[in-house]
């Protein structure tokens, strides 16, 4: 196989970006950006794959997940309350994009009905997945443990181990069972939708992570595994396995 073969044999991966109202970037030229952080495109990259950034526009979900080999629902603004009958006026929440979580939610929910489609939600795509499936979210996850060990003193990255369940998809994933992560959220998943299982879980018993069984691969983890997969194998093969799946 040539170099060029080699290139256009690689599977698409989509990546979910922020919306307008999330990175609010002006210039002289242009009022308004849509974006992706790097490092998602970066952990595509290296296990082989091809990452196309998805805005949160309205094209339909079936007409754009058909073009696509695998996708990953990214990190990003709090999902809206209205979508899990949460508390609308809760003080702790974070400026949401009304587009993008209409966008995304219709988007996973026919994600998930595709058997051939490895879906990988990270931090507020694996919120995503469970509100999308029935599940609810904790609005401010303060409110509901003693020592906040999710995000630093200025509500930014920290640090913190995970314990995955054994035998678990995301156990033979990762290879590992104990998993060092950077987190920096506020919320979590509160109640678990039905379909989904949950596969790891922090020393103060937050979900971590979770899978949906029926699907042949389709995982949610709460914390960012591509800011350290360039330094950490078992986070960059989350990503090295969604695209072999993609590419099977």
């Amino acid at each position: 196989m040539t170099e060029k073969d080699d290139k256009a044999n690689r599977p698409i991966i989509g990546i979910t970006g922020y919306g307008i109202s999330e990175m609010q970037i002006k210039d002289a030229h242009f009022d308004a950006y849509l974006l992706s952080p790097a490092d998602y495109s970066n952990a595509v990259l290296r296990a082989g794959g091809i990452p196309v950034v998805i805005p949160p526009i309205s094209i339909g979900a079936q007409n754009l997940l058909c073009r696509l080999d695998g996708i990953i629902f990214s990190g990003g603004a709090d999902i809206h309350p209205e979508h899990y009958d949460g508390i609308e006026d809760h003080p702790n929440l974070l400026p949401h994009d009304k587009l993008r979580d209409q966008v995304e939610l219709d988007l996973i929910r026919h994600a998930v009905t595709l058997p051939d489609l490895p879906i990988l939600g990270i931090c507020r795509g694996a919120q995503l997945l469970n509100v999308a499936l029935g599940g609810s979210l904790l609005e401010h996850l303060p409110d509901h443990i003693d020592d906040d060990i999710h995000r630093d003193n200025d509500s930014l990255w920290t640090t913190h181990d995970v314990h995955v369940v054994a035998d678990s998809k995301l156990a033979k994933v990762m290879g590992a069972e104990l998993v060092h992560t950077m987190s920096g959220h506020h919320q979590a998943l509160g109640k678990v939708a039905k379909v989904l299982t949950v596969t790891a879980s922090s020393v103060d018993e937050v979900v971590e992570a979770v899978e949906l069984e029926t699907h042949p691969w389709c995982l949610g983890v709460q914390w960012h595994p591509e800011i350290t997969a360039d330094g950490d194998e078992t986070q960059q093969r989350l990503f090295d396995a969604l695209v072999k799946q993609a590419q099977s």
